[in-house]
């Protein structure tokens, strides 16, 4: 059985014409739309199907992505480390340039591109680093990177860090079970910078 999520083929579950959508899928896509993300687009698409999840689903993720404990850099390393460890080239491909613009290094986003540990970090990203990695290849972190993490983000940016990976995660799921394409002449782990 395979198990890659690389396999060529056609988008499983493409854009949806507007005249086929429910009412249901009117409503969660409208308010999607009018949110900050403002379009309907990459994993959305997919989620639309079931109209109730993508509504939910986007809320948890506007406030995780825009509004969590974490400082933004931090976040943008967080999904970075969780779109490269499901492989997601269209979640990358998002966030690589976003991680770029808040300062992460082009050093740092280049080496969780290749699949290597950053050779150097910030501090704070040295503990965001640990905990997310441990957490996705462990499932749980051992007690010295939840005190690291602990004293740096607070119980509040501890869970929020947990959320973050949790939500990526479903949402590279998503976008790998429906093989969501990226966009024309999109070069898969690009770095953004």
């Amino acid at each position: 059985m395979s198990t890659s999520s690389h396999e060529a083929s056609a988008d499983r579950l493409p854009p949806l014409a507007p005249e086929v959508l429910t009412d249901a899928q009117q409503r969660a896509a409208a308010a999607l739309v009018s949110g900050r993300r403002g379009a309907l687009f990459g994993p959305f698409i997919p989620l639309l199907r079931s109209p109730q999840l993508l509504d939910r689903t986007q809320r948890l993720g506007e406030y995780l992505r825009y509004d969590c404990a974490i400082p933004q850099r931090l976040r943008e390393l967080a999904i970075l480390i969780t779109a490269r460890h499901y492989d997601q080239a269209f979640e990358w491909h998002v966030h690589a340039p976003a991680a770029a613009a808040t300062g992460l290094a082009a050093s740092v986003i280049t080496a969780i591109a290749g699949q290597v540990a950053p050779a150097l970090m910030q501090p704070d990203e040295a503990v965001v680093y640990a905990f997310c990695s441990e957490l996705h290849i462990e499932h749980a972190v051992c007690d010295a990177t939840y005190a690291r993490a602990l004293a740096l983000l607070g119980e509040a940016g501890v869970v929020d860090l947990c959320g973050l990976c949790g939500y990526y995660g479903l949402l590279a799921l998503v976008l790998n079970v429906a093989r969501t394409p990226l966009p024309e002449g999109i070069t898969p782990w690009a770095t953004g910078t």
